[in-house]
């Protein structure tokens, strides 16, 4: 049939064939439905597991959990921004310890921006810091 041979061939064999093109559809639909699903899990896991870690900056670090967040948000898995505030925070090593205390004993809650203007603040505190130790 004409809609198998267009069809490619990495899909032909997981969808089956289709006698009609609103079969086929249905079919690739369903089939990156369940990719969904577990794309959306992967996602979490990733952002679930993120540190920041010496190699990269706070600010890189901040942007790829917001990109995670985007991401997740296109697959209906959406948090509300003063969790991910809260998520990003818990990521931060122990250097941010007086830096999150301040946070929780503020009354006002930040916007991503807001933490992630903080964080590049605190963390240019620490390079100053350690460039004093080590002069």
């Amino acid at each position: 049939m004409v809609i198998n041979t267009k069809n490619f061939a990495s899909t032909r064999g997981s969808i089956g064939e289709r006698d009609n093109v609103k079969e086929l559809l249905k079919a690739i639909d369903e089939q990156f439905e369940s990719s969904d699903k577990a794309l959306a899990s992967i996602l979490m896991t990733k952002l679930s597991s993120m540190k920041l870690t010496n190699v990269r900056g706070v600010c890189e670090h901040i942007m790829q959990m917001m990109d995670i967040a985007t991401q997740l948000k296109s697959f209906k898995v959406e948090m509300f921004e003063s969790f991910l505030v809260h998520f990003i925070l818990n990521s931060l090593p122990h250097q941010y310890g007086v830096f999150k205390i301040s946070y929780n004993a503020h009354k006002d809650k930040w916007s991503i921006n807001e933490l992630l203007i903080m964080c590049v603040q605190e963390e240019n505190k620490f390079i100053a810091e350690s460039a004093k130790v080590h002069i």
